[in-house]
């Protein structure tokens, strides 16, 4: 699971299914995985998303092995990601890869033996919290069409926000609000995304404009550790705050949701609202990560699609922050746009 646009609409529906099928009835469940070992190799700091997946295999009666801190694994050493992942590969039956550069989870899973989920990959994408969204939004909200979403924050390297926005856009007559500062913006291949599929969508820099037209907003933090800078950092944050005055300008069903941390983006009166799901989000999204572990271990039928037709170019993606960038085995694959190559690992574009 690199790309929740790997599921067709009718598997998301089953896995949300399942999801809450495993919420309602865990005992039926709780022995479900038992004698399997998901590996968790998370090369970058995580608290929700480690934890997460670790109590779903748990109650799904599995083991876990793994790493949180390269610092204590042979990555240290200088390991690749290659033989990390064939080693590791080796001793479990599933891998959890969460790592800074973009396309990491997909170069895993080119040398992985067994099945790989993506726990996010740098500002790229983050499946497993979309997923997660998706179980919130379908019990909060009662559907997954015709919602006007507005995001908020980090729309440049939130990789939430990227997953989230491509997965949405496939359900009918959804729109978008997007909030953000200049410097921040959704990258073009996102707005690509949804006018090739004809959603409409607004940016605005102001969130008390935005709330009275949304059933749904998401709100990110500014991440500080997407910046090249301590003072590219400072100039962003706390520029978008959501406090009880700016909810009250909003839908009574309005739904937030956060995939977390937070830091200073939501006030701490605004967590007894009966709008606000984030907390709820968390726990959405164990049930989600359980139903998508049973799913790919249990169903012998799981397995990746064939992706499109790609081809090896001698160019080196422009994306800095790509996987191939210091991983130099990999081959340089691309798939061809007009007069752009779009890398296969991060989607970032090369003029040919």
């Amino acid at each position: 699971m690199i790309d929740l646009d790997q599921s067709s609409l009718a598997e998301i529906g089953e896995m949300i299914a399942l999801a809450n099928q495993i919420r309602n009835y865990p005992k039926e469940y709780c022995e479900s995985c038992r004698g399997k070992i998901m590996a968790t190799l998370f090369y970058e700091p995580s608290t929700r998303t480690k934890m997460s997946f670790q109590t779903a295999m748990l109650r799904l009666g599995g083991e876990i092995i793994g790493f949180d801190n390269p610092q204590s694994s042979s990555v240290s050493k200088g390991e690749s990601l290659k033989d990390t992942v064939t080693v590791v590969s080796g001793y479990a039956d599933i891998l959890v890869v969460r790592h800074p550069l973009e396309g990491a989870a997909e170069a895993a899973a080119m040398y992985s033996r067994v099945p790989v989920i993506n726990a996010g990959d740098g500002g790229h994408l983050h499946p497993t919290q979309t997923l997660t969204d998706l179980v919130t939004l379908y019990n909060e909200k009662g559907r997954l069409d015709n919602l006007c979403i507005g995001l908020c924050g980090d729309l440049k390297y939130g990789r939430t926000v990227h997953s989230l926005i491509k997965t949405m856009t496939r359900y009918h007559n959804n729109s978008f609000v997007l909030i953000s500062t200049p410097e921040l913006a959704l990258p073009n291949y996102v707005k690509d995304i949804m006018n090739a599929a004809g959603c409409k969508y607004v940016e605005v820099s102001s969130l008390s404009e935005a709330m009275p037209m949304l059933d749904v907003l998401y709100m990110t933090r500014i991440q500080q550790e997407r910046f090249a800078t301590r003072e590219q950092y400072e100039a962003q944050k706390g520029v978008y705050v959501l406090d009880r005055e700016k909810l009250n300008m909003g839908k009574r069903d309005l739904k937030v949701l956060h995939p977390l941390p937070r830091v200073d983006e939501i006030t701490p009166d605004v967590d007894e609202d009966p709008r606000a799901a984030y907390f709820k989000q968390t726990v959405y999204g164990m049930y989600a990560r359980m139903a998508l572990i049973f799913s790919m271990l249990m169903n012998p039928q799981y397995k990746r699609k064939k992706p499109p037709t790609q081809s090896s170019h001698p160019v080196e993606c422009s994306n800095p922050k790509c996987i191939t960038k210091t991983e130099s085995y990999l081959p340089r694959l691309y798939f061809e746009t007009g007069d752009m190559l779009e890398c296969k690992y991060c989607d970032g574009r090369t003029l040919i």
